[in-house]
């Protein structure tokens, strides 16, 4: 989770390439309106996200009803948006993928064909997001290369089980 820029989707690609499960970019299931709107350079609000919201914690419900491990990328700023996708599931690990506003806009004058257009967008993700607690994410500075990030999280995450 992160804001745009934040490495989401090459740090979860990555990820799920280590743990041998499939990826999936959050951004995929935006409606066409939501899409169509960010692509105008305006923010979506929390109503645009309800319906995104709900789509993925169904796709992650149907995931865990069957045992079937997921990384998914999404932005997920709001602590309730987080606890939308994780309908009371403990297991559901989330990682933070932090920077500064300057990181990301650099990030972002490197994409080429994204629908994520404009500071304004930019900030208006800061200004939504609610970083999490070192109790609901493990957080990561993006200053680290997408791998090393990667071997972070699951070296917090096999301590955090008791594995090493």
């Amino acid at each position: 989770m992160g804001v745009s820029g934040s490495g989401k989707t090459h740090v979860g690609r990555l990820l799920a390439d280590r743990l041998g499960v499939a990826f999936i970019d959050g951004d995929d299931y935006h409606s066409p309106a939501s899409i169509a709107k960010m692509a105008r350079g305006i923010p979506l609000d929390d109503e645009d996200r309800c319906e995104w919201l709900e789509t993925l914690a169904d796709f992650l419900a149907d995931h865990r009803a069957r045992d079937v491990a997921v990384v998914v990328g999404c932005s997920a700023l709001k602590r309730r948006y987080r606890d939308t996708l994780r309908r009371g599931d403990p297991a559901l690990a989330f990682l933070f993928l932090s920077g500064d506003r300057d990181q990301m806009r650099q990030r972002l004058g490197q994409r080429e064909g994204h629908f994520f257009k404009g500071d304004a967008m930019l900030d208006s993700q800061f200004t939504a997001l609610e970083p999490p607690g070192a109790n609901e994410a493990v957080t990561l500075d993006i200053g680290q290369s997408p791998e090393a990030l990667v071997e972070a999280f699951l070296q917090h995450c096999r301590s955090a089980s008791g594995e090493t």
